[in-house]
């Protein structure tokens, strides 16, 4: 018999000796020399066995973000109002769109950067479904231009409407610059691109605040963060949270899933 098979069987035979003890005496399972003896043994097949903490803890990691997705697309229900009905953040599409897509994102942040393309082909492939941009300038205690960009964004949206401020948003993207490049000469030449007039821009702190502060709410901790839902009845099997960077063919399938399954 092998070495393993027989420490097996001594701890299943200490296991019920305690049970049969525990249940005689009405005392504790374990003596303290059979839980001594107990942990040698688990501890021996452990160090003889290391793949077996290994997938223990990918088991625990993997329960870890699916609660953590379960916490989020809660959250997400809950505020649905807050994030699809806030006139101060952009968006593009009709607004009578049955599916609607939330993006919270940061120009400077890379992985946004690389999501801007994704994106851009999931906007000209579904022109029913609503596109939320949520200004989100994370990095913008440590870049100066992220908060600018942000703040610019919003002014473009409120003064010269949705067009325009996709082109801005398309336009910062494609220079390329960020993880601190982003200078301010790039956001002043999107912004020229769509005629915006800085001298006339409205105030927007306060929608870049209540923007961080549901982002806080849904649980977000960094950018890109994706939300896919419809504009009605939002329930945990139609709403998808993507944390991170999602690929157009991802996304494409989220909007599949809000619309019930039917691809427009």
């Amino acid at each position: 018999m092998k070495l393993n098979t027989l420490k097996v069987m001594l701890a299943a035979g200490l296991v019920m000796s305690g049970m049969a003890t525990a249940a005689e005496n009405a005392g504790p399972f374990f003596t303290p020399a059979q839980e001594k003896r107990i942990g040698e043994v688990a501890k021996e097949y452990l160090m003889s066995h290391p793949e077996i903490l290994v997938q223990v803890s990918q088991k625990l990691q993997m329960q870890q973000q699916e609660d953590t997705l379960k916490a989020m697309t809660s959250a997400v229900i809950k505020n649905q109002s807050a994030l699809l009905n806030d006139k101060g953040t952009p968006s593009y599409g009709p607004v009578n769109a049955q599916v609607t897509v939330v993006e919270f994102f940061d120009y400077q942040c890379i992985y946004c950067a690389r999501q801007a393309p994704e994106l851009e082909k999931v906007i000209k492939s579904n022109p029913q479904v609503r596109f939320i941009f949520k200004e989100w300038p994370i990095f913008g205690k440590r870049w100066d231009n992220s908060l600018l960009a942000a703040k610019t964004g919003l002014q473009v949206w409120q003064q010269k409407g949705a067009e325009a401020y996709l082109k801005y948003h398309n336009a910062l993207y494609a220079t390329a610059h960020n993880e601190g490049t982003l200078t301010a000469e790039d956001i002043s030449a999107a912004a020229k691109t769509v005629q915006f007039d800085v001298r006339t821009a409205p105030p927007v702190q306060d929608t870049l605040s209540g923007i961080n502060q549901l982002a806080q709410q849904l649980g977000f901790s960094g950018t890109p963060a994706m939300v896919v839902m419809p504009a009605a009845g939002a329930a945990t099997d139609n709403v998808t949270v993507l944390p991170g960077f999602s690929s157009a063919v991802t996304l494409q399938a989220a909007i599949e899933k809000a619309s019930g399954g039917v691809k427009k």
